[in-house]
């Protein structure tokens, strides 16, 4: 592991387990946060699953089926219309539609956080059917302070929650946008509504009150594609 992180090979995230310690150690812990890969302390047992019963020594390493961007590299690197931010989608498979989608629809980047959410693993570059080559994926440490920074950078953040006071359809999406989708089940969490100016919602005629997490980025991703062809055209 160690190696891997000197010849800087793509890491998702470390697992150690909660008691391990000792110099190699301590030199693990201090080359990954060096190189921005997340390091987990979980119980020995997370580790055991995690390793499927395979010996680790309190170590377990994720590769990354790709290299993480960082913000400020996606924000110098040109025009950038819309953001997707994802506050804890944990599935890989959602992860990966919402990539591809999100590519489809002109964004520039997708931002994850670095704790309680998928990673870009194998399964989400498959789900995403090449689209990771092409959009870059940033992992940030805190979601409401990012939403702070790109706020003070001149963007505008639409929250997409069930309970939102406007329809996605109805809404006028000012630019540059960051759209914000919350993880399966638990949606956005209250914090990270207060950060957003605007909470949109989709309307549900049937009986499940909210949608899987892919579709409804899709939904609201290509409405927001709509809203701006049609204003450019108009132009």
């Amino acid at each position: 592991m160690r190696e891997a992180l000197r010849a800087v090979r793509p890491l998702d995230r470390i697992l150690i387990a909660r008691g391990a310690g000792g110099p190699r150690l301590q030199e693990i812990i201090d080359l990954a946060r060096e190189r921005s890969v997340s390091v987990r302390f979980e119980p020995r047992e997370a580790l055991d699953r995690a390793s499927n019963g395979a010996a680790h020594q309190g170590v377990v390493a994720f590769g990354a089926a790709q290299r993480y961007a960082e913000l400020e590299d996606v924000l110098s690197g040109g025009e950038v219309q819309l953001l997707v931010l994802l506050d804890g989608v944990e599935d890989p498979h959602n992860l990966g539609a919402i990539v591809r989608t999100a590519h489809a629809a002109g964004a520039s980047a997708i931002l994850i956080p670095d704790r309680r959410a998928a990673g870009l693993s194998e399964i989400v570059a498959k789900a995403a059917a090449g689209a990771l080559e092409h959009l870059a994926v940033v992992r940030v440490g805190n979601v409401s302070q990012t939403l702070e920074t790109l706020k003070k950078r001149g963007f505008w953040i639409y929250g997409l929650d069930q309970r939102g006071s406007q329809l996605y359809s109805e809404t006028d999406y000012a630019k540059p946008t960051v759209l914000v989708l919350g993880g399966e089940g638990q949606g956005l969490h209250q914090l990270v509504k207060k950060h957003c100016d605007l909470l949109v919602r989709i309307p549900m005629a049937g009986a499940i009150s909210s949608l899987n997490v892919s579709v409804a980025a899709g939904i609201v991703l290509f409405e927001w594609r709509r809203h701006h062809s049609a204003a450019a055209s108009k132009s």
